[in-house]
This record gives C-alpha cells, sequence and structure tokens, in this order.
C-alpha cells in the first residue's frame, strides 16, 4: 500500500502550483514529501520514487547538481520559456510538463506509485455454457476459496445475473457497485478499488445494485479490471453468455477461461457454441457440473480440456441463503474444484510470467 512506500518529492516554494499539485497527490491518494528549497530537497532526492520540481526551483536545483537520477519533471502553471527547456537537460529532467494540460499524466503517475510493487493477480473469467449451468456459483467459488490464501475479487460482468454480492452474501455491506464506478472518470488505484468495494475479509465483490439493470462502460471495465489485477492475488471475472465484443475483450485478458458445462447432449452442444467464440485462447477450459456424460467424451466433442468434474452439492441454496456464500467445507464439491481451477490457473500464470 502506498504507505509502506516512500513517497514523491515535489520541489517549490510556489504556494498556488504548490497547492495544485497537491489537489493531484490528493486525487491520486498519494501523500508527497515536500521541500521548499533544492538544500531541504536533497534528503530524499535519491530515493523518491518520482521527482517534479516547481519552475520556481528548477534553476536552484540545476546550480546545485544534485546528480542524475530518473523520473525527473520540470512542472509550470501555464506555458514556459525556451529556457526552461535547457534548464531542465541542465538537471536531468525528462520532461517540462505545463499545467493544467499535463493534470492527467500527473495523476496517473502520482496513482501508479501507489501500486509499485503490487502484484499481478491472476484473472479467471467464467461463463455458462448453457443457461442455468451455475457459472456465477462458480465464480464465487473460486473467489471464495483464493481468499483463504490471498487477496481475491470477483467482478460480475452480467447485469443480468443474480449479483455476486447476494450469492456471497455481501449485499448489505457499503461499497462501490458499478452504477456509482462507471460514473468515475481517470486512473484508478488498486488501493482505491480495494478499499471501496464490498468486502469481507480478503474478499470482495464488484457487482450492481439490487435491481438495477445498467450496461457496462467500456472504460470502467477496463479501469476496474486493471485495478483489480494490481491489488489482488486472484480476480475472478463472472461474464455473461450473450455475444459481446466488451465481454469478448475481458475474456481475452483472463489467464484461465472457464466454460461450466452441464454433461447432457443439449448441454454440451451449447457450449461447444460458446466455446467456439474464443478459438485460440490459451487457457480455455471446461468444468463439468453434474452427473451424465463422461468428461473425457465432452473433451472430444468440444475440443476443450476439462479443468475439473464435481457432482451437485447438496444444500447450495440454503448456503446461499444464509449468507455463507457456495463454499461451505474445502472438502465439499465446489471446494475441491475451485482448488483444481485455481491450481491450474497458478501454474498457467507462472508459464506466463517465465
Amino acid at each position: 500500500m502506498t504507505s509502506s512506500l516512500t513517497p514523491p518529492l515535489f520541489v517549490t516554494a510556489d504556494r498556488s502550483l504548490l497547492e495544485e499539485l497537491l489537489r493531484l497527490a490528493a486525487a491520486a491518494g498519494v501523500t508527497p514529501d515536500v521541500a521548499g528549497d533544492p538544500t531541504a530537497a536533497l534528503r530524499t532526492w535519491s530515493t523518491a520514487p518520482l521527482v517534479l520540481i516547481g519552475i520556481d526551483q528548477a534553476a536552484a536545483m540545476a546550480a546545485i547538481d544534485p546528480g542524475r537520477r530518473p523520473r525527473v519533471h520540470i512542472v509550470a502553471a501555464g506555458p514556459v520559456r525556451d529556457e526552461v527547456f535547457r534548464t531542465a537537460v541542465v538537471v536531468g529532467a525528462e520532461a517540462v510538463d505545463e499545467l493544467p494540460r499535463s493534470e492527467g499524466w500527473v495523476v496517473e503517475t502520482l496513482t501508479d506509485l501507489g501500486d509499485v510493487g503490487a502484484r499481478r493477480g491472476l484473472v479467471v473469467g467464467v461463463l455458462g455454457g448453457s443457461g442455468g449451468a451455475g457459472a456465477t456459483t462458480m465464480a464465487c467459488a473460486l473467489a471464495q476459496t483464493a481468499s483463504t490464501t490471498g487477496d481475491a475479487v470477483v467482478i460480475d460482468c452480467d447485469p443480468l445475473g443474480p449479483g455476486v454480492d447476494r450469492v456471497l452474501g455481501l449485499e448489505a455491506q457499503e461499497g462501490f457497485r458499478w452504477d456509482a464506478l462507471c460514473q468515475t472518470t481517470g486512473r484508478l488505484s488498486a488501493r482505491a478499488l480495494r478499499e471501496a468495494l464490498p468486502r469481507r475479509g480478503s474478499l470482495g465483490a464488484l457487482s450492481w445494485y439490487a435491481g438495477a439493470s445498467g450496461s457496462l462502460q467500456a472504460f470502467a471495465v477496463r479501469e476496474a479490471l486493471s485495478a483489480a489485477r494490481r491489488g489482488h492475488d486472484t480476480v475472478v471475472v463472472d461474464l455473461p453468455r450473450s455475444p459481446d465484443a466488451l465481454v469478448d475483450e475481458v475474456a481475452a485478458r483472463c489467464d484461465l477461461l472457464l466454460v461450466v458445462v452441464v454433461p447432457t447432449v443439449a448441454g454440451v452442444a451449447s457450449a461447444t457454441r460458446v466455446c467456439a467464440r474464443f478459438p485460440g485462447h490459451p487457457g480455455l477450459r471446461l468444468v463439468v457440473r453434474g452427473e451424465g456424460l463422461a468428461a473425457r467424451e465432452i473433451a472430444r466433442v468440444t475440443g476443450v480440456g476439462v479443468a475439473a468434474e464435481m457432482p451437485d452439492q447438496r444444500r447450495l441454496a440454503e448456503a446461499i441463503d444464509l449468507g455463507l456464500g457456495p463454499v461451505r467445507s474445502a472438502r465439499g464439491p465446489l471446494g475441491r474444484a475451485s482448488r483444481r481451477v485455481l491450481d491450474l490457473a497458478s501454474g498457467l500464470g507462472a508459464e506466463l510470467a517465465a
């Protein structure tokens, strides 16, 4: 988290410029060190992850030759004269940034500082091979299981589904839902998302308000998925079956893409069509739920490998109605299948990182 990291350094004695920079830092969730002169700046010059030098101190910093280092920028309120660029070369600045034109860049860069060293979480997408296959239940079970060993979040991309927060018993928890997130703009930090979502312990959920039937905004989905991945060990995405360009984009970003199959002739026929939407996806796998056709036969028909098989879980509806989530025991069908899938996802993630 940001509090455990070395803060960025702002070097300026210009009160109005400092106020602007502090406003941008607050928007990014970052608290900087502030130095009013070059001597004070030397204390953290070499350790700060980013240095923003106000135009009022640029020449003075260049005069004392603090030493070359990366990620130094000169910041000015408005247009600057040509000599400022010569000063930037002397002090080793990468650029001269003019406010307010560069405000977006400053906020995004400061936001990313809060996520330095953050995890690159595994992303597991889940969608039903047919109607009623239990994709949302499986997605929530995966997130529940993953949360026992690290931070996990389940992202609900199906506005017509039951709502992952209700399946997990988080519907009464305060926090952001898609309705609010789709109204925000700009870079979303991992910490901001993690702290804003309804959660229980290390498990969070991004879903919809009860009764809402909104639509996903592409920019919000991309930002949420990116921030979730940077701030959690495991990200599970509950995907709708309906063909959609945004859904296909999210699926392409998943390390593991699961299609939940009911082992009947009709269920397998439907799952085959769903799998055909994602040709060449390296992480495409099946989860077979219930009893019926053999898993090896389903794999042959669909042309997709089986990640896990599981019988139907007794008293599943009761567990969800009680707000316990679908996994009541790690030794139950959903618990065992989820662990097998997560072990597979970890292996795939290691291969991608290699």
